[in-house]
């Protein structure tokens, strides 16, 4: 055997230990397993199972509890908060972001939920020659932006009030004004967008998404916005899966599995 040869067989050999490795500890993700299930499950051999589950014990990324099984260790912890350090939200969602405004030709949002307030983290302008009123930096209102709208679907209906409250006064849950807008967050909740029909800026049509965590939480959203002569509700319509799939794609960078939370 060649040198070559045998150099190519021991690669080979080593990533497709470093595969099970890995596959052995996404079978523990949900719950403990012992190594008779773990061995079932991947179709691996028990001595094999015992060897790898023993190696990545050694390192912190298992551990083996007695009457559970094996289950994931301390070291992914370390690891999962020294990839969420990284991971700043708008160096990862930048891309995503300029594609979606060089496909939309549209000014386009980045923003996180911060003091009652919708805080812009990016802003690219499009390529139309108009002015959305909005920098890098500024707060803007949650009820009546469409970015905002977004950081707030997965909220109760009465923190929906609260918020409602808090930026247009007082007001009782039967109140028609809350009660348009309540039936509008319910529809843009289940849907997964909202629209901003010229309620921040006049003349100004947004349509918004949210981003979600590793953990289906709602963390931040985007938004495409113009003005109304470009923006007709028809256009706003046929863009939604196109801001809610850019959403989604930079949510599925931040670990999102791809399920709405329920």
């Amino acid at each position: 055997m060649s040198e070559k040869t045998a150099s190519a067989k021991a690669a080979a050999a080593g990533s497709q230990t470093l595969l099970r490795g890995l596959d052995l500890l996404e079978a523990v993700v949900v719950s403990p397993a012992s190594l008779s299930d773990l061995s079932k499950q991947l179709a691996i051999n028990r001595s094999t199972v015992h060897r790898l589950a023993s190696a990545l014990v050694d390192r912190g990324y298992m551990k083996l509890v007695s009457g559970e099984g094996y289950m994931l260790g301390a070291k992914l912890l370390e690891l999962g908060h020294a990839a969420r350090r990284q991971m700043s939200l708008p160096r990862v969602a930048r891309p995503f972001l300029e594609t979606l405004c060089e496909t939309t030709g549209d000014a386009v949002h980045l923003g996180v939920l911060y003091d009652d307030m919708a805080l812009y983290l990016d802003k690219l302008s499009g390529a139309r020659r108009i002015e959305i009123g909005s920098r890098v930096g500024e707060r803007h209102p949650l009820c009546s932006t469409g970015l905002g709208k977004s950081l707030l679907l997965d909220q109760s209906e009465m923190e929906w009030l609260e918020r409602f409250q808090k930026e247009r006064g007082p007001c009782l849950p039967d109140d028609p004004g809350f009660v348009d807008w309540r039936n509008q967050m319910r529809g843009y909740s289940a849907g997964g967008y909202s629209f901003d029909l010229e309620e921040n800026e006049d003349r100004v049509r947004c349509i918004g998404a949210p981003i979600r965590d590793e953990t289906g939480a709602i963390v931040a959203a985007i938004s495409v916005s113009s003005v109304a002569q470009y923006m007709s509700e028809a256009r706003m319509t046929q863009l939604m899966e196109t801001v809610t799939g850019t959403a989604n794609a930079i949510s599925r960078e931040l670990g999102w599995p791809g399920q709405r939370k329920q």
